[in-house]
């Protein structure tokens, strides 16, 4: 009976040895698998993005070096006036109200040349128009609002200037992209022609560069649309203000000439 017992008492220390060391080699097993799984992730993810940039590169080269230059060319012309026109509206711009607070202030109390001087120190157009009209006091409401038009108009044609050029790449970049599709299918025409036999492999190098120049031809259209939409209402934006601020500034002077 006693020797039975040992028995038993054996088995299931061995039993137990067993399950541990069988847990212990399931769990490495467990650790090393996702920590694989880990790394490739990681691999395919830096694979991913590396291959994206190489992707646009082989596409570019791909549509061919003249034309896509040409259109790479416009974009980044197109994008260096845009910004050019961007930072200077945005440092244009003005805080109406407070400027015509401030000039009515320097009116009533120091007169015509306290509020040049406050214009003077403001920035923007609208500051400008409003030393223009000041500095005509002298000769009469009449000549006041002919040099705040005049002066108006200089103003807005400083805030549109090169905004045409954008206009220009956003039509020459698809024109360019659609010469590209045009110069492929006559390319992939040519093969067809040179071989005698219509394949597949013969039209299809041509019928890609003239994919590709188009969509990279609309896809500059589109970057410059956006910017120049922005560009042309923030124009009319200090447009607007420039206008209420002429209009404010003759009920001002009129103020004071009562």
């Amino acid at each position: 009976m006693k020797r039975l017992f040992s028995i038993i008492a054996i088995a299931c220390v061995m039993a137990f040895g067993t399950a541990n060391a069988t847990t212990n080699a399931n769990a490495n097993t467990i650790v090393s698998t996702i920590a694989n799984t880990t790394q490739d992730e990681a691999a395919a993810d830096a694979e991913e993005s590396l291959g994206f940039h190489q992707e646009l590169k082989k596409r570019f080269i791909e549509g061919g070096p003249g034309f896509m230059g040409i259109v790479l060319l416009c974009l980044i012309l197109g994008l260096a006036i845009a910004i050019e026109r961007i930072i200077f509206l945005n440092l244009s711009t003005t805080n109406t109200k407070k400027l015509t607070q401030n000039v009515e202030e320097a009116l009533s109390s120091g007169g015509v040349d306290s509020a040049k001087e406050v214009c003077r120190n403001t920035k923007g157009p609208v500051a400008s128009i409003f030393y223009q009209g000041l500095d005509r006091v002298d000769e009469g409401l009449d000549n006041v609002e002919k040099a705040v038009v005049a002066y108006g108009g200089v103003q807005m044609g400083q805030l549109e200037k090169n905004v045409s050029w954008i206009s220009l790449f956003i039509a020459l970049a698809p024109m360019l992209g659609f010469m590209g599709t045009v110069i492929g299918m006559i390319q992939a025409f040519d093969k067809i022609e040179a071989a005698g036999d219509m394949q597949p492999s013969l039209v299809a190098g041509g019928i890609k560069v003239a994919l590709l120049t188009t969509v990279f031809g609309l896809i500059v259209a589109i970057i410059l649309q956006i910017f120049y939409n922005y560009i042309i209402a923030k124009i009319d934006g200090i447009v607007n203000d420039m206008e209420d601020a002429s209009i404010t500034l003759m009920d001002l002077l009129i103020r004071n000439k009562k």
